[in-house]
């Protein structure tokens, strides 16, 4: 070979070396972007609803029985978040039936979510709760354990009876808000028609009605 052609030989071979280098640089950027692009629509994906529902009421039922409706002026749905979540942020009205379709409690709450494995109710903000007896339950966080049958809270509570009003702190209760204990009693306010409520003050270290 001569000696120009040898050096034309070495241009083309170094010439063709740069040229796969550059190809395999390039695609290794592109795949990359396009790792980076799939990791951002996937955490897109993860943060948002799949499904979100204006002005609802609707009917749930418990092993084929309707047990609770809901009221709310925006649900929505997050299945690929963890944990996954139903989000009820602009308030909720919940109520619960027995099996004569008896409202036996309902529920206000400022902000609401439940957590569908779980079967947990978490109710933030102005809670407010009726039983069938008419007793009212005014709380700003409040638990409702659907598997466990029973509603808990760590916050101070306000119970309005027909004839007294009880105050304290940490609360815990069957699902219809019948049978319920407050783990430490502040107050005891007695109403009489005909005086003024008297304030007793408990010592106590619960209440149990």
């Amino acid at each position: 070979m001569k000696e120009s052609d040898h050096k034309i030989f070495h241009s083309i071979q170094s010439m063709a070396i740069v040229i796969c280098t550059m190809a395999v640089l390039l695609f290794i950027s592109s795949c990359s972007g396009n790792r980076k692009r799939m990791g951002e629509a996937i955490t897109e994906r993860d943060s948002l609803p799949v499904m979100d529902t204006h002005d609802v009421t609707t009917l749930i039922s418990d092993s084929g029985v309707t047990r609770y409706r809901i009221t709310t002026p925006r649900w929505l749905v997050f299945d690929r978040k963890e944990p996954p979540h139903w989000a009820f942020e602009q308030g909720i009205h919940l109520e619960k039936f027995d099996t004569l379709f008896t409202v036996e409690a309902s529920i206000d709450a400022d902000t609401a979510y439940y957590y569908n494995k779980e079967e947990l109710w978490k109710l933030m903000g102005h809670v407010a709760i009726q039983n069938l007896k008419g007793e009212r339950f005014n709380t700003e966080l409040l638990y409702w354990d659907q598997r466990k049958k029973k509603i808990y809270s760590d916050r101070f509570i306000r119970i309005e009876q027909p004839d007294r009003i009880i105050t304290g702190h940490g609360f815990e209760s069957n699902q219809e808000m019948t049978i319920y204990t407050i783990h430490q009693t502040e107050g005891i306010f007695y109403v009489d028609d005909t005086t003024q409520p008297v304030d007793t003050l408990q010592q106590q270290p619960s209440q149990q009605s």
